[in-house]
């Protein structure tokens, strides 16, 4: 168990700023915040039926978070998303999917999401063991030029059929073909829902607009807006990257440009340059926190990885977020190390010493 003085050390010289911070933007208050009644107190009210209250229960309550509120997930899609040599060259064990499931057992986690094809090849023998989230949409890296598109793999039936607990999606909002990615997903979902599984929604930007002299794929504005219009197609749970940057809008509404709609509250009363304040803004968008905000660990960067993990768990949770779901920092290393990450993720959520900022 990680104590906070290993965490403060892992956060090196933001250990200040990110666990000392208060936050004076969206009052914690006004948010949903996670706990042991999450699905009682803030599921049970909505339209979900007694199947999805219970599969919902199942990802809650499974793994060393159980009865927390908060989740740690393992996502191994990247075979199809960023091919599977690029993702298991540094270690060839997980081609084999009954890896990828073992480690997120060992490393205590409350699901493993991934493709139809690595959680059929082994349900029979762990869907009982442990949630599936069968990701049932990916973009794909054969097609010359690539394109960022994601198109279905399968369907909802078959994820049911092969025992799983919930499904994910992405939907590229900002791309040519988001619209169509939306119709998809929204269906789908309201299928998953009959048939009692829960959804998670990767909300992922996308179009080469975006990338102008930052990255704005990853500023909280356009990245909440993406979270808000996830909740809006009844996903229960939001995936999305940390926020790095602001002012999306902003940026893009220049000269002859016009896009979206922006209010300068946005950028002098939501949100300041504090990561815990534009997280929290993806959290406020998320209905306050009623839909749980997750966000994703990042790729593998080496040796900093571990410190990397501990700072985006700090962040969610002190956002009022519900978890972080990280993948390749995990199983792009020996499994014994890929668990004492994973771990270290679960001991920032299990720690009562970082609180709510």
């Amino acid at each position: 168990m990680l104590s906070l003085e290993k965490i403060s050390e892992l956060l090196g010289k933001d250990s200040d700023i990110l666990l000392q911070h208060e936050s004076k933007t969206i009052s914690r208050d006004l948010l949903h915040l996670p706990g042991p009644d999450t699905v009682n107190r803030i599921y049970r009210p909505s339209s979900r039926n007694p199947q999805v209250l219970r599969s919902l229960g199942q990802l809650f309550n499974s793994g060393r978070l159980a009865g927390t509120g908060y989740m740690s997930i393992l996502p191994v899609d990247q075979g199809v998303e960023h091919s599977a040599g690029a993702s298991f060259a540094k270690n060839p064990a997980y081609f084999d999917p009954e890896n990828i499931v073992k480690l997120a057992i060992e490393g205590g986690c409350n699901a493993v999401a991934s493709t139809f094809g690595v959680l059929a090849a082994v349900s029979r023998t762990y869907a009982h063991r442990i949630p599936f989230i069968v990701k049932i949409n990916h973009n794909e890296l054969l097609t010359y030029p690539n394109k960022a598109d994601q198109v279905m793999y399968g369907t909802v039936q078959e994820a049911w059929n092969l025992g799983a607990a919930a499904v994910g999606a992405t939907i590229y909002f900002g791309s040519d073909n988001a619209d169509r990615q939306l119709v998809e997903v929204s269906q789908a979902f309201e299928l998953a829902h009959e048939l009692g599984m829960a959804t998670v929604l990767w909300c992922y930007l996308r179009n080469e607009a975006f990338k102008k002299d930052v990255d704005y794929h990853l500023a909280a504005d356009l990245t909440g807006q993406a979270n808000h219009l996830g909740v809006t197609i009844q996903a229960d749970i939001i995936k999305q990257k940390l926020p790095e940057v602001n002012g999306g809008y902003k940026a893009l509404n220049t000269g002859s440009s016009s896009y979206g709609k922006l209010d300068e509250r946005i950028y002098t009363e939501l949100t300041t340059t504090n990561p815990i304040d534009l997280c929290r803004y993806q959290v406020a968008n998320c209905y306050m926190g009623r839909m749980g905000l997750i966000n994703s660990g990042g790729a593998s960067q080496g040796e900093a990885d571990l410190a990397d993990a501990v700072r985006s768990a700090v962040i969610n949770k002190r956002a009022g977020g519900a978890g972080l779901i990280s993948g390749r920092k995990a199983f792009q290393r020996p499994m014994n190390e890929g668990v004492a990450l994973l771990n270290a993720i679960q001991d920032v959520y299990l720690s009562s010493a970082v609180t709510v900022a």
